[in-house]
């Protein structure tokens, strides 16, 4: 049984020391039992890549906003967190059945979001076909085999790091996003016709609805 920590809403800073923590107490202890956890950001937050420069942030344009700057443990580009909710999962390598396979790896994690999801008639499924677009700051508009996607569309980029043998592996839900807010801190356009939104798919479901299905993962 995955041991669930209840959604709670704290700083970029303390999200990314709780995902550390869970991590490395997870390697501590030796533990084969997985951890899930869904969690939401307070101020909005800007995190980079962990070997991801900071030389195309407006620092003071973030300051003006109340926005916050953090590093992640993960690799790839920046991403705005706000209007959304993230989840983080911990395990042993040997918890999976093609642990040691990156690719596989994510796509076995990645079936408790889509089979929570479709509870909700939400149908996602892995996206990656296009080519991967190297030129953007902004994450999630860059395609990659570890997205799940509504409709030909990206609603959920994840990443993950290793070690010890055990894998972190987390990522953004997009509740909703502030085009004009995106095209002000990445300085370039938003294209969004290859993202969406869980307000975009279906205004009625709430954040809470969300949270909800994920009070119990077997």
């Amino acid at each position: 049984m995955t041991k669930i920590i209840p959604y709670n809403v704290y700083t970029g800073q303390e999200n990314m020391r709780i995902d550390n923590e869970l991590l490395e107490n997870a390697i501590t202890e030796q533990s084969e039992t997985p951890v899930f956890r869904l969690y939401g950001w307070s101020p909005a937050c800007i995190s980079l890549g962990k070997n991801q420069q900071d030389s195309f942030i407006d620092k003071s344009f973030l300051k003006d906003t109340g926005i916050d700057l953090v590093k992640r443990l993960t690799g790839g580009r920046a991403l705005l967190h706000d209007d959304e909710i993230t989840y983080s999962y911990v395990c042993p390598v040997s918890y999976l059945k093609h642990g040691e396979n990156v690719v596989k790896s994510y796509i076995e994690i990645s079936q408790i979001l889509i089979k929570k999801f479709s509870e909700i008639g939400i149908e996602l499924e892995f996206g990656g076909q296009k080519r991967v677009n190297t030129k953007f700051d902004y994450c999630m508009l860059i395609s990659t085999g570890a997205d799940l996607c509504y409709k030909g569309k990206k609603l959920i980029g994840s990443a993950q790091c290793r070690k010890q043998g055990y894998i972190l592996q987390h990522g953004s839900i997009l509740y909703d996003y502030n085009k004009e807010l995106l095209e002000k801190i990445f300085h370039e356009k938003i294209d969004t016709s290859s993202i969406t939104s869980i307000k975009e798919i279906n205004p009625d479901i709430k954040k809470d609805d969300i949270i909800s299905l994920f009070k119990k993962i077997d």
